[in-house]
């Protein structure tokens, strides 16, 4: 399987340097405006309903690009908030160009700062549509103001970074459904039409009993894990630590948690359940001045409540063998969820464990539709037509269950499912009170270095 990596850029990262995604048409959705309620009726009569974008990195931009990609639908971008000078205003250019007609940000709906999500949330009507692409810290806090508001919510993965946060996504979300809010989250893989496909035919039998699955993510940095020379002098502390959130396990929960949680996810996904425990091994061979709190390899056995293993392996490291994929024994055979990446996933069933091109028994057709925009046609759908929709839940398992295999790493010791949902450590916790001018939730010590996982040393992460 080598050079197993994805063999195109489509994605929502990769918007700040692409511009925007093709709009696609879904005439499915215009049957919708007709029938629109009195909960969503600003959706009709030329009267679009609105989005704000709260957090205008690439991951954001592209998000925002495919809500407005859903051409039938009448989505009107008019709000942007980010935390750092200068990221709205790519962002307002690049939509801008793309959909003139559907982006109207004046200077005075852009905003800047910690409680510019607010500002912008408040540019809302109930009904309306907020887009979280902040790290993922922030999740929880941005989704109840939403909620208080009346908004539907569109936020990226994960949603949380340890069992606290997690509890947290799951609790509003209960809160989301009593006011018949519809939630979508960024795990886009979820909506690939020939997964479930995958999904239905495994379920049916077709690769026998589900033995084993495997997945692998296993490329060069896509961030760097030094963080020499430290805090610039024209930054905090705080701000610094946003803008390099993946390098900070408070903000994002590492490149573990944001960069393995697709592959993770869609082999539960293919399971059709989550594991019950992690136990894993990893560490940091490449060591910088200063380094951050992630390891650069990782290795992770999670087990599901009937004994059936999922091996995982992620390594963010140069020069060295490149695997990006899923994979699955069944006793009848082989089978590829993801094949080279996140879309297209090429997903085949083989008729034995021999998985070549003479012996497959069934193939995802080509080409696929774009999981990145599909994920946004159902969301958009389920709210013209006002029918329940809600993926903050299985978001936040996903996220949990990430999460199980990161801190097993990190700590050198088996954690179970229930171990993490209910674990006592919140390394997020103050990310519901950053205001601008708070001190960093982690502070350097006087050297300019942070507390790093070492496996054994500490009954948590990084600390006991």
């Amino acid at each position: 399987m080598s050079n197993n990596l994805p063999t195109t850029g489509n994605t929502r990262r990769s918007f700040l340097k692409a511009g925007s995604a093709t709009a696609v048409t879904v005439p499915a959705l215009s049957s919708l405006l007709a029938g629109t309620t009195a909960a969503n009726a600003h959706a009709t009569g030329g009267d679009s309903i609105q989005v704000a974008l709260i957090g205008c990195g690439g991951r954001g931009g592209g998000a925002a690009a495919n809500a407005l990609a859903v051409i039938e639908a009448p989505l009107k971008l008019v709000a942007l908030a980010d935390v750092v000078q200068g990221r709205a205003e790519i962002v307002r250019r690049n939509l801008g160009a793309k959909h003139p007609d559907r982006v109207d940000v004046p200077d005075e709906r852009m905003f800047i700062g910690f409680e510019a999500y607010k500002e912008a949330i408040d540019a809302l009507r109930p009904g309306d549509i907020a887009i979280f692409a902040t790290p993922p810290a922030f999740r929880a806090p941005h989704f109840e103001y939403a909620i208080k508001k009346g908004l539907h919510v569109f936020m990226e993965k994960p949603v949380a970074v340890d069992g606290a946060s997690a509890r947290r996504i799951i609790d509003l979300a209960a809160e989301a459904d009593e006011k018949k809010l519809k939630v979508g989250v960024g795990l886009m893989c979820r909506h690939c039409p020939r997964r479930r496909e995958l999904f239905d035919r495994l379920q049916a039998g077709e690769a026998g009993e589900l033995i084993a699955f495997r997945a692998y993510r296993e490329h060069n940095p896509v961030h760097n894990l030094d963080l020499f020379p430290g805090v610039p002098k024209d930054s905090t502390e705080l701000l610094w630590q946003v803008k390099r959130f993946h390098n900070f396990l408070w903000a994002s929960g590492g490149i573990f948690s944001d960069y393995y949680i697709h592959n993770i996810d869609e082999v539960c996904w293919m399971k059709d359940d989550w594991p019950v425990t992690a136990i894993a091994t990893g560490g940091r061979h490449f060591r910088g001045k200063i380094d951050d709190q992630n390891f650069d390899s990782y290795g992770v056995e999670f087990t599901f409540a009937d004994g059936v293993k999922f091996f995982f392996a992620g390594r963010a490291m140069k020069d060295c063998q490149q695997q990006f994929g899923g994979f699955g024994q069944g006793s009848k055979g082989a089978f590829t969820i993801s094949a080279r990446g996140h879309f297209p996933s090429r997903a085949t069933i083989y008729k034995s464990q021999r998985m070549t091109s003479d012996n497959i028994l069934w193939t995802a057709e080509q080409p696929e539709p774009n999981p990145y925009q599909e994920e946004w046609n159902h969301l958009v759908s389920a709210i013209l037509s006002d029918q329940p929709y809600n993926e903050a839940v299985r978001g936040a398992k996903a996220s949990l269950v990430t999460a199980m295999g990161r801190f097993a790493a990190h700590t050198g010791r088996m954690v179970t499912y229930d171990e993490m949902l209910e674990m006592p450590v919140d390394i997020a916790a103050a990310a519901g009170e950053i205001k601008d001018g708070s001190p960093a939730p982690l502070l350097a010590d006087a050297e300019g270095r942070y507390p790093v996982p070492m496996p054994g040393r500490y009954k948590f992460e990084y600390h006991d």
